[in-house]
């Protein structure tokens, strides 16, 4: 189990109102975002500042009495039933209170090190998820004495049980049953601490290997939800438990270092014997001096922030780009350090289901670890996230992705030697983090191996896609053990799969049907364009890998299928600006696009397949062949989108169209949610904060600043002219490029190693 948090450092303190950030100086050794400001006391979660250390996340409000509470989120809290729940809500107060009066009551979330302060006159309390222990901390200073209450405030209400019948729980193991979300557990209060669990008693997913025809492969890989038990303890020196569920100062005091420990077993023998590892952990983590922890801490914040950074201003939508990819950044650094990625649909920062304006709040009207589109990871939406961190050197934020994948990997072969008789590895698009497509896709008691939704059917081509990023990865750091033993394997099977899972037609040519191209065009498409490109994109790359690290059976295997490859279909605009088949009729003066399949239907979505071809896949682009005909295809794209999962930015930028591109920054990094915090992005399509937005963004502007083939890169291919920025990126072979841009010109030019100078390439776009 992997496990962080963040912590306090104080700087100057730039004033800003809650409406922004204050921005500062873009210098190296500070966070390139200012301090963000709100005045007052909050009303409710809606009012939330986030923080977290990689593996757990918190949502820091406070409410009119006073209080704090603080919603704990955790990368591996993952349910009986597959649903990711919140570790629990705590609930802080101090007697008699400060912060009761508002007036002069400032909150500021520092984003250098992710501290959030409440501050009155010289009262303040901080909180902090350690960057290198699994504890939040609060620590209070007050001017008169008080006493500190915690309360842990639950709402999946428990039956106060000292045994569970573990007996039970084996018979519902049979899979015959979905499991079902049980209460929490509360442990009886022992001194100066209180702890909470919750214990999977049950698991969902035998039930799920049944139903899909599976039930052979129960036991033979580990169940991941049975027996998963996580949960957290509050505890502080000269505390005492009030009760189960309350700790406070045994005397009013003027300061008061509160923690709470959270901690995931994903194979407890029982909810005791969690109780005994998180005792032992607290035990050690009370021994530890705050002030070596907060430097620590510190300096983990200070050398992500040094890593990199796009420091944008010369107009006012540029100083909000350049705010939101800083802040997009940091709720990726402060969520995604666990053990399993970020979730698309808010990602750990999620606050629950929103009560419409006028509904009372209140704890039975409210489901705080509610989320749109639930428990499933969904590659399209979740892949966004993942892409713009190669360039920003964050490799440890990137390996929860990737071993979701690379990780299932005997399963999925395992999976597909039973459905198709055949070598190789499919994953869905939309699955449960152990690989299985969602139950309601796939649907019950389905008496096919075929998935039933007409949305996810054939949809599987996202695997192509994680291998380029990990080849990506691969280029940029060269970490030779982790393509031999890791990206190979991965790549070969997904490879294997499309060689072996195709009929060739009449001319030998891969005949990928029945198929879809992505969403869009469902269940009637033939050789659909992502699946071509992607394979069109990673298997001369896999070809060009030193040989000694792959199997001549490999480099034959590849080298076939990319043989056997059809080419990317081409079509031509109608009178109606509509691409079609160029055997199709249509206007005779029609201009040749890109096809989103060989053959395909009625859309049923508003993706554009076609544009894979651009991006993930980076067949065109500038510098490129083609270029012409890719940018026909995007003008002539059925369906634009800005924001969310719409790829209209990223496609835009690496096709050098600067003004199209500049717009969608600007759609993406102002897309605000209706929450106080309001880069919690807006949810056009899936869950607020809607993260795959701000990860789309990410890529957008890298790629107006920045794009890379091969050894060559590229700079301002699509940059602004009334836009300055100073920048700091990562290109492949272990470079840094770092500079300053200001009316079109590159000046303060650092490419390290300088050897790769001669690959430099500096651009002036054109719209």
């Amino acid at each position: 189990m992997f496990s962080r948090l963040s912590r306090l450092i104080l700087l100057t303190i730039i004033t800003a109102s809650w409406l922004g950030v204050a921005s500062s100086q873009p210098k190296s050794d500070i966070c390139p975002v200012g301090n963000l400001v709100w005045q007052g006391l909050g009303q409710n979660e809606n009012d939330a500042m986030p923080f977290g250390n990689g593996d757990i996340a918190v949502n820091a409000w406070t409410e009119k009495n006073g209080d704090i509470v603080l919603l704990l989120g955790k990368a591996d809290a993952w349910a009986e039933d597959a649903s990711l729940l919140k570790l629990g809500r705590v609930r802080i107060s101090i007697t008699p209170n400060p912060f009761t009066d508002t007036t002069g009551i400032t909150q500021i979330l520092f984003f250098q090190n992710s501290t959030v302060e409440i501050k009155k006159g010289n009262n303040t309390i901080k909180l902090w998820a350690d960057a290198n222990h699994p504890v939040v901390h609060v620590q209070a200073n007050l001017v008169k004495k008080g006493r500190i209450v915690a309360v842990f405030d639950p709402w999946r209400k428990i039956e106060f049980a000292n045994k569970i019948n573990l007996q039970a729980s084996k018979e519902i193991m049979s899979g015959d049953k979905p499991a079902k979300l049980k209460p929490d557990i509360l442990f009886s209060a022992h001194n100066n601490r209180i702890a909470w669990c919750h214990f999977n008693v049950d698991s969902y997913y035998p039930y799920t290997l049944k139903q899909q025809h599976l039930g052979s492969l129960i036991g033979q890989f580990s169940d991941p939800l049975y027996h998963r038990c996580f949960g957290a303890m509050i505890t502080g020196q000269g505390m005492i438990s009030r009760d189960d569920r309350t700790v406070v100062s045994e005397q009013p005091i003027n300061s008061q270092r509160l923690d709470i420990i959270a901690l995931t077993d994903t194979a407890a023998n029982s909810p005791d014997s969690w109780l005994k590892e998180i005792t032992q952990l607290t035990n050690r983590i009370e021994t530890m001096k705050i002030a070596d922890m907060a430097l620590a801490h510190d300096n983990w914040w200070r050398n992500f922030w040094n890593r990199s950074y796009i420091k944008i201003s010369g107009t006012d939508d540029a100083r909000k780009v350049s705010d939101g990819y800083a802040i997009q950044r940091y709720m990726m650094a402060a969520s995604s350090r666990g053990e399993m990625p970020v979730k698309f649909n808010g990602g750990l920062f999620t606050v629950g289901r929103n009560v419409p304006e006028g509904v009372k709040q209140t704890n039975e009207a409210h489901d705080p670890d509610y989320r749109r589109w639930g428990e499933c990871y969904w590659n399209q939406n979740n892949r966004l996230l993942y892409w713009p961190l190669i360039a920003t050197g964050d490799t440890d934020l990137l390996r929860p992705w990737f071993n979701m994948y690379t990780k299932r990997l005997a399963f999925a072969i395992a999976r597909n030697k039973i459905y198709y008789q055949h070598e190789g590895a499919s994953y869905p698009e939309t699955m449960y983090f152990w690989g299985l497509p969602r139950m309601s896709d796939f649907g019950k008691n389905n008496p096919t191996n075929e998935i039933q939704s007409h949305w996810q059917k054939y949809h599987i081509q996202g695997t192509l896609e994680v291998i380029s990023q990990l080849l990506d990865q691969y280029d940029y750091y060269g970490n030779k053990d982790y393509l031999q033993y890791t990206v190979i394997p991965f790549a070969d099977a997904i490879v294997t799969y499309y060689d072996q899972h195709w009929k060739r037609d009449a001319n030998g040519y891969i005949y990928i049907s029945p198929s879809q191209s992505l969403e869009t065009y469902q269940l009637n498409a033939v050789n659909p364009t992502p699946d071509i490109a992607g394979l069109k994109s990673i298997l001369p790359r896999l070809l060009a890998l030193p040989q000694d690290m792959t199997t001549r059976q490999q480099r034959t295997r590849w080298q076939k299928v990319l043989h056997d490859l059809p080419e990317i279909p081409v079509g031509k605009t109608s009178k109606g600006k509509i691409p079609v088949p160029v055997d199709e009729p249509g206007d005779p003066n029609g201009e040749l696009v890109l096809l989103p399949a060989e053959k395909y239907g009625k859309r049923g979505n508003s993706e554009n397949p076609e544009l894979y071809t651009v991006f993930p896949y980076r067949l065109y682009g500038v510098g490129k062949p083609g270029l012409d005909l890719a940018r026909r295809t995007y003008f002539a794209r059925r369906a634009p989108q800005y924001t969310c999962w719409g790829q209209d930015g990223t496609q835009s930028s690496i096709l050098g169209l600067t003004s199209e591109a500049k717009k969608a920054a600007i759609a993406e990094f102002t897309n605000y949610g209706n929450q106080h915090f309001k880069w919690f992005w807006a949810s056009a399509h899936d869950y607020i904060p809607d993260l795959d937005n701000g990860g789309d963004g990410m890529i957008t502007l890298q790629n107006m600043l920045m794009q890379c083939d091969g050894k060559r890169i590229q700079l301002t291919p699509a940059w602004p002219k009334d836009w300055t920025a100073d920048f700091k990126l990562y290109a492949p072979y272990n470079t840094i490029i770092e500079g300053h841009i200001e009316k079109g010109k590159i000046f303060h030019l650092k490419i390290t190693p300088a050897s790769r100078a001669k690959d430099m390439v500096v651009l002036h776009s054109r719209n």
